[in-house]
């Protein structure tokens, strides 16, 4: 008996207004464009008003991606989203308050944490409901206000992050397949990169986020390498064979050696991590909807995407791209 096979049926994002550039930090921190240049390749990164909260841009990326996959609110029976800056420490979750924006008060609603890693996991979890039956049309949603939980005195943190939101729906379309996922962690690393707890309450301190960057650096490297090499050993696939390589967007030094190991080509590789900095669990989806809307994300296109994250997690995943062509 054929399975159903689960697709990526459209892809949007939100972009604050307000830009703060490398030249704005100068102002702020003790840094210079220069050195975040050199070190990460961020000339600027959008951040969220102060009214406005991770739903709300998650909400603006959510309208867009159910409009784009020729459906209505209604349609849509699961939301999940991907976020390390939730609205709410604990709850409400973040997807209950996207639900509430879009006029839905019957819909599954939560919210998972895997860092940078996020997106894929929510497309792990959307692949697993529409192809079991349970759901049919399920909104997975990447938002994040880092700028909420960062420290502007801490010069090693606030120059790589920025806010943002990207979205899709998830539904059956055997044409256009979610090929495979694979996702995975190690908390064994989990002291590399971490929101320290404070002694007194047990509770989370958001401006105590820490990272021994060169450690990061070199595991993210040949994790996202190998992870990538193995799921294309595993479904037959040549890299000369993937139209477009979107890997997480958190640092160019850390991109451009995992496609040099890849030996994935420019014009194969989405680039966005200039202009947005790391947006977290927003970041592929981000950097998909600028490939989508510039025309080189087709329906059709075979994608491979790759993220490492906080936790450690990590995960990467094949797609026939789903989504109507960008008019």
């Amino acid at each position: 008996m054929k399975q159903n096979k689960a697709s990526l049926k459209s892809i949007a994002s939100y972009l604050p207004d307000k830009v703060l550039s490398n030249f704005d930090l100068e102002k702020i921190v003790e840094t210079s464009n220069e050195w975040i240049l050199r070190r990460t390749g961020i000339e600027e990164r959008r951040i969220a008003n102060d009214n406005e909260n991770t739903s709300d841009l998650g909400t603006k990326a959510a309208i867009k991606a159910i409009q784009r996959a020729n459906l209505t609110p209604q349609d849509i029976d699961a939301i999940i989203v991907a976020t390390l800056s939730p609205d709410y420490f604990t709850m409400p979750s973040t997807a209950c308050k996207i639900a509430s924006n879009l006029g839905l008060n019957n819909v599954t609603a939560f919210d998972i944490s895997a860092a940078c890693s996020g997106f894929i996991y929510l497309l792990e979890l959307a692949k697993s409901l529409v192809e079991s039956g349970a759901k049919n049309n399920v909104l997975i949603i990447g938002a994040e206000k880092i700028s909420s939980i960062i420290d502007y005195t801490d010069r090693s943190i606030c120059v790589l992050f920025g806010d943002g939101a990207g979205a899709g729906v998830v539904s059956l379309d055997d044409n256009f397949p979610i090929i495979d996922i694979h996702t995975a962690s190690d908390g064994n690393f989990g002291d590399l990169l971490m929101t320290q707890r404070s002694q007194k309450s047990n509770i989370c301190l958001p401006l105590s986020m820490q990272m021994k960057g060169n450690e990061v650096f070199k595991v993210a490297v040949n994790t996202l390498s190998n992870d990538v090499i193995n799921i294309l050993a595993k479904n037959s696939i040549k890299n000369e064979e993937i139209d477009l390589f979107i890997p997480h967007q958190a640092n160019l030094r850390i991109i451009k050696a995992v496609q040099e190991k890849l030996n994935f080509n420019d014009k194969q590789c989405v680039l966005t991590v200039h202009k947005y900095g790391n947006t977290s669990a927003a970041s592929i989806p981000m950097a998909m909807n600028d490939a989508y809307e510039d025309g080189r994300l087709k329906q059709g296109s075979l994608v491979l995407l790759d993220a490492f994250g906080g936790g450690f997690t990590w995960g990467s995943a094949l797609l026939k791209f789903g989504g109507k062509n960008n008019k």
